[in-house]
């Protein structure tokens, strides 16, 4: 009986390290992507009226020479903009400053250009015009954002891929959904793919609860085999996580780091790291102007 146990258990210990296996690439598919950090929605600043995922801040990110992480969703009428959130209540304006709080993908991008980004005049960007203003400068981490269960995925992915395709820079893309890291899996093998992960709300229920427990410990990895992962840099313990970086020499991105001391803190357990708030390489406030 003890025998069966001990069988049993190096079976699941096998099956479990099968399942959470990423894709690892050659060295040199990360070359251009070394020796860089990566601005969180842009170099972001909302002191200098400089709003989050807006042009202004991806201009500003160019011109420091950071990479750039960004999120994509599709608008009502199919249009790839860059957005974080669900909602656009935290940043959105219409002309008299007052807050509009709808759901971007209930919006079409005719009615979603009516509203400006906080107190700028800065507008939602779409993915296309982003794509023309950096121009091959700085590498891109492009993120999918699923933001609901109507997000149709298909859609999501190959609508970004068409305008990625005609990009002659360099990017890799990412989402927490497994579906959109699989859709580049089958279908633009060629691309590199990284999982998001990070602890999940405790107070997840039911089948949502079983999700996100999935999702956390990636056990997703068999089926869309990530080039990488990118986790929350506060869950930086996380079992697979660790297993992937360590056991798996996967490359690890952290996010998002807000200061000196996180940053120096992480090192030693990530390979790259997405920031804001602060200036990662020690410029000072004369040279981010």
């Amino acid at each position: 009986v003890r025998m069966i146990v001990i069988v049993i258990l190096i079976g699941i210990c096998v099956l479990y390290l099968w399942m959470i296996h990423p894709q690892n690439l050659k060295a040199e598919k990360w070359e251009g992507f070394r020796h860089h950090y990566y601005a969180h929605r842009g170099l972001h600043d909302v002191q200098s009226n400089i709003p989050e995922n807006s042009m202004a801040a991806f201009l500003k990110a160019v011109e420091n020479g950071y990479g750039i992480e960004l999120d994509v969703q599709l608008t009502k009428d199919g249009k790839p903009v860059i957005f974080h959130d669900v909602k656009t209540g935290r940043l959105l304006r219409d002309e008299k400053a007052v807050v509009v709080n709808k759901v971007l993908t209930e919006l079409t991008l005719e009615e979603l250009q009516r509203y400006h980004l906080l107190t700028s005049k800065e507008q939602v960007p779409l993915f296309e015009d982003v794509l023309k203003l950096v121009d091959g400068k700085v590498p891109l981490i492009v993120e999918l954002k699923v933001s609901n269960s109507s997000t149709d995925i298909n859609a999501l992915c190959s609508t970004a891929d068409l305008l990625l395709q005609k990009y002659h820079g360099l990017y890799c893309v990412e989402s927490f959904h497994p579906a959109c890291v699989n859709w580049f899996r089958k279908n633009r093998p060629e691309i590199i793919r990284g999982q998001l992960a990070e602890h999940p709300n405790p107070q997840a229920k039911g089948k949502m609860f079983i999700a996100t427990r999935i999702m956390q410990y990636l056990l997703t990895n068999f089926i869309t085999r990530p080039n990488f992962i990118a986790y929350n840099h506060h869950n930086r313990y996380n079992l697979s996580r660790m297993l992937c970086h360590c056991l798996f020499k996967n490359p690890a991105v952290a996010w998002t780091i807000r200061s000196k001391q996180e940053l120096e803190e992480n090192h030693k357990y990530f390979d790259y790291f997405i920031f804001e708030h602060f200036l990662p390489d020690g410029k000072s406030s004369s040279e981010e102007q």
